[in-house]
Parts: C-alpha cells; sequence; structure tokens
C-alpha cells in the first residue's frame, strides 16, 4: 500500500523542469516580458543613485550606458553576506561591495529558492560618481568605480533590468 502511495505520489508532482519554470519573477524580469522594446541592443539606458530629498535634494549620480543584450534567466538565490555586529547602513566599502554583487539575496530566515531575473548587459559610456566619505557604502558608484571596477568608457557590466531607467530624450 505505501508502495503504491509513493507511486501516486510522483505521478502527480510537477516535473523538476516544470518546478524550474515556475520560479518566482522578480520585477526585473517583468519588465523584460512587458516591455522588450525598452532594453534593444544599442538603447541608452541610465542606472542612478542619490537624487533623494523633497526641499534640499542630494546630488544625482549616474552612470550611462548602452545595451549589449538582456536576458531573462532563472537563479537559485544565495543568502546575504552578512557582518556579525553590523547592519547595512554600518558596512565599510569592501562588505558594501560584497552586499551588493550578491544581490538580489535573501535574509537569513529566508529558505532557498529560485527567481527568474532579468538581466542586461551594459556597455558604459559616461558616468558621474560621488567622492564624499559618507557615500561609501551607500551605493554601487563611489570615487570612479562601479562596484570594484575602475569606470572607463565600453567597460561592461552586467545589472538588474529595474534599477535602469532610459536617457534624457536626445541623448
Amino acid at each position: 500500500m505505501r508502495r503504491l502511495a509513493a507511486i501516486l505520489a510522483c505521478l502527480l508532482l510537477p516535473p523538476a523542469s516544470a518546478l524550474a519554470e515556475s520560479a518566482a519573477l522578480r520585477p526585473s524580469a517583468s519588465l523584460l516580458f512587458k516591455y522588450p522594446e525598452l532594453l534593444q541592443p544599442g538603447t541608452c539606458v541610465m542606472y542612478r543613485e542619490g537624487g533623494a530629498g523633497w526641499v534640499l535634494t542630494e546630488p544625482l549620480y549616474y552612470l550611462k550606458a548602452h545595451v549589449i543584450a538582456a536576458a531573462v534567466s532563472t537563479r537559485q538565490l544565495p543568502h546575504c553576506p552578512q557582518v556579525p555586529g553590523k547592519l547595512p547602513e554600518q558596512y565599510n566599502r569592501a562588505e558594501a561591495i560584497r552586499h551588493f554583487q550578491a544581490t538580489p539575496c535573501l535574509a537569513a530566515h529566508e529558505g532557498e529558492r529560485s527567481e527568474q531575473i532579468g538581466l542586461v548587459q551594459l556597455r558604459v559610456a559616461s558616468w558621474e560618481t560621488p567622492y564624499e566619505r559618507k557615500m561609501e557604502n551607500a551605493g554601487r558608484l563611489y570615487r570612479g568605480y562601479f562596484l570594484d571596477q575602475r569606470l572607463r568608457k565600453d567597460l561592461e557590466i552586467e545589472l538588474e533590468a529595474d534599477l535602469l531607467a532610459p536617457c534624457p530624450a536626445g541623448e
């Protein structure tokens, strides 16, 4: 009787490929499905940081690039790296880079899972990065670097689609 129950259970479970296909869609993957024309090769896009505030607006830092390719891929999400005794706001630059490189990632209490991520390969055209010490772990851009890569024209990087915005008209 147990053998019959086990066989029925196996027949009722979806195949492993169907489980992989049912991975949750991240906003970046949804964007690629809904608006594929926004991320065609050659399209100018910007990654922006800063600019917050209503009365006193923070400076806006950016990275302008052209799309090389965009695709949706399924990835097993890792757990976010943690630094004992520190909140992410207290990380130094190396710790912040390690955290950004693992993103998207899961909190320590979350179970492992796969998600579909919309990734865009970019070729860097221009940038403006912060140099103030207080911006050291605030984002991916800092003192002429994108994470741990020295920014230069035609550098190729990869970002999630939902982190990008179209360039202003005429650029």
